[in-house]
């Protein structure tokens, strides 16, 4: 089989470095006089009339953020709101100052307060409506009938044979609500409403019904339909905070004031996972965003976050394209989950990537996302009473046994799904090792490493490893590797006992994926998870050098680094370079890439002129003949040629037209 990093017909981003520090990933910061803005800022602080912008200002100090408060409000500005974890406000300002705010030294990052919205709704393309009516009829009649589908979620992921239900693991789920129906009342532990600028404990319940599904997916007692949809860890305790209205809107800055509320309460109510189904596009690095941020930081305090990686996954025309990944999904440390269709079987022979499934890199920093996929598609869960999602798309409703339910799909869906299958793991690993608590790098591991590789995707070609991460959930698997791996091992000693790294599961025996995509590389190496190492420690994800040095996207050769990839994604976009960063604008199309070489940054730029879409890279010389040269080309969406020429080392080239992709790849 090919390598699993290539693609046959749509070649890659890729990175050829490892990944930096978080804190150190700023490739996608503009430089300049509004560098400290996102691209949406940008954007209006260049209009010549821009109206009031909601932002989330960070500040390096409680100091400064108290001082700068007090500006805002002197100047006539509203803030409505203050995140003390990043020391940061959320304000609205006026549009002419953003200039002003830019200059202003208090200010380190300036970002949107971008709307977010749910990651799962249609259970088809919606350029196919009357197909999914006719599909959404059709499973209605199995019901009617007293026939169900032709395999449950549980037995695609051989959840019926795992012996634990999630007991004792509390799981915040940050979405629209939880309906407390007969599946769902006796595990809400707790429930917060933050829409509207408030955070008050209240009665659940869900206007929406988005989050009643993801909650159902979860921990369902299955009560409602007589056992057929029962969740993934019905043992576990939800605490719902409630951050979409009705219409499933909600606001970046209530997320974050959601993930620090779970931050600061994880030890007195026993949160262990956090269940993220919702996102919005990404407009600036990770190093800066404010939601990722807050997603490290829950991290680093020991919770394990599960966010959904979007549904991207074809641009207008319905080609398959990459870097559709969205925010907080590119926050290193989380499990960031794409969707698969297992077309209703436990065998996994006939699994596909969903369509709709957001493919990485990420925009700006480059990284591999997802870090796996679970089933996504045509998932039927609990439907809320009062949803007024199912009043818009009737034909979601699924009648079982006279009860209404949803049926769904969406990487929002599988997201849960994960949710589910990692309070498993949590469980497994708590009750072999008493005393011992897995960290969330940990809990990642153990759901890469055991996962089931996709294969083919449904147009039967090889399934790239940013389209699935290192593969399909095995609930199997990861509470096996979770009973087998010692959490209170020291550090830099053996810590896992005896396993089988492969599930008999759908008839057949599946081999594990035993690999980790850690940061940008690829550790494909049975052995990594057989000592505890720091990686598996709470830092952040893909910022330590693991035990191959420099295994990076694509081709390895005698341990050296030679790295390649070729141009990525749909018409108007072109990402490439060694940490993929890349930017739309005006539906043109710029090429930006980096060197290896720290202190070499090569920016494309955009020609306007006879040739509509001329990048040019500039080409710099450090000493010695063809030293470090990067440049690139494309014209009318054809003949993207792009090399890298290193002294005696690496020399990656690659040409590609629209029928054929050709790389070559030398080594010294």
């Amino acid at each position: 089989m090919k390598d699993r990093f290539s693609a046959p017909r749509l070649a890659l981003a890729v990175a050829a470095t490892l990944v930096l520090p978080l804190t150190a990933q700023a490739s996608g910061r503009a430089s300049g006089r509004y560098s400290k803005l996102d691209r949406v800022l940008r954007e209006a602080a260049a209009s010549p009339s821009p109206g009031p912008q909601r932002v989330i200002i960070q500040t390096r100090s409680a100091a400064e953020r108290a001082a700068l408060k007090k500006a805002l409000l002197s100047h006539g500005d509203v803030v409505e709101a203050e995140h003390p974890s990043l020391n940061a406000l959320t304000a609205v300002v006026h549009g002419e100052d953003l200039g002003a705010l830019a200059a202003d030294p208090t200010a380190t990052v300036v970002s949107s307060d971008s709307d977010v919205s749910v990651t799962g709704v249609t259970p088809v393309k919606k350029t196919k409506a009357a197909t999914a009516r006719k599909n959404a009829r059709g499973i209605q009649q199995l019901f009617e009938t007293g026939r169900a589908l032709p395999t449950s979620l549980r037995e695609t992921l051989g959840v019926d044979r795992v012996a634990y239900t999630g007991a004792g693991i509390g799981v915040a789920i940050i979405d629209s609500g939880i309906d407390p129906n007969k599946d769902l009342a006796d595990s809400i532990s707790g429930f917060w409403d933050f829409t509207g600028g408030s955070s008050a404990p209240v009665a659940a319940y869900d206007d929406y019904g988005h989050g009643t599904h993801v909650a159902g997916l979860i921990a369902s007692s299955g009560h409602l339909s007589k056992g057929e949809f029962r969740g993934v860890a019905p043992g576990v305790r939800l605490f719902g905070l409630k951050v979409l209205d009705g219409q499933g809107r909600g606001r970046s800055s209530d997320v974050l004031r959601a993930i620090d509320f779970v931050v600061a309460n994880r030890n007195t109510k026993g949160i262990d996972v956090i269940n993220l189904s919702l996102g919005h596009p990404i407009l600036e690095s990770a190093a800066t965003d404010p939601l990722v941020l807050a997603i490290e930081r829950a991290v680093r305090a020991g919770l394990v976050v599960v966010v959904a990686a979007g549904n991207v996954g074809t641009d207008r025309a319905g080609n398959a394209g990459y870097a559709g990944i969205l925010s907080p999904g590119n926050a290193p440390s989380a499990i960031t989950v794409g969707a698969v269709d297992t077309k209703n079987t436990a065998f996994h022979g006939d699994d596909r990537i969903a369509w709709f499934s957001s493919r990485g890199p990420t925009w700006y920093d480059g990284f591999a996302k997802p870090d796996v996929v679970a089933p996504g598609v045509g998932l039927v869960s609990d439907a809320a009473r009062s949803s007024s999602l199912l009043n818009v798309f009737p034909q979601l409703v699924v009648t079982k046994s006279g009860k209404r339910f949803a049926m769904l799909s969406g990487t929002s869906m599988a997201a849960a799904v994960a949710t589910g299958v990692a309070s498993l793991a949590i469980e497994a690993n708590r009750s072999a090792h008493p005393g011992g608590y897995p960290t969330p790098n940990t809990v990642k591991a153990m759901l890469q490493y055991s996962a089931l590789p996709v294969l083919v995707s449904k147009k039967l070609d090889e399934t790239d490893s940013l389209s699935q991460g290192t593969g399909e959930l095995n609930a199997i698997g990861a509470v096996q590797l979770a009973e087998a791996i010692n959490p209170r091992a020291r550090l830099n000693e053996g810590w896992a006992q005896f396993f089988v790294p492969a599930t008999f599961i759908g008839g057949v025996v599946e081999p594990w994926s035993q690999e980790l995509i850690w940061g940008s590389e690829l550790i494909s190496n049975a052995s990594v998870i057989a000592t505890h190492s720091s990686i598996f420690e709470n830092i952040v994800w893909g910022t330590l050098r693991a035990d191959l040095d420099n295994i990076v996207w694509g081709t390895l050769a005698d341990f050296d680094n030679i790295v390649w990839g070729t141009d990525a994604v749909w018409a108007s976009h072109v990402v490439w370079g060694d940490r993929t960063v890349g930017m739309r604008l005006e539906g043109e199309n710029i090429v930006w890439g980096t060197l290896c070489d720290a202190e070499n940054i090569v920016w494309g730029t955009l020609s306007r002129g006879d040739f509509d879409n001329i990048v040019r890279g500039t080409a710099l010389r450090t000493g010695g003949d063809l030293d470090n040269i990067v440049w690139g080309t494309l014209r009318d969406t054809e003949n993207i040629v792009w090399g890298t020429v290193r002294d005696s080392e690496n020399i990656v080239w690659g040409t590609s037209t629209t029928t054929t992709t050709v790389t070559t790849n030398g080594g010294r």
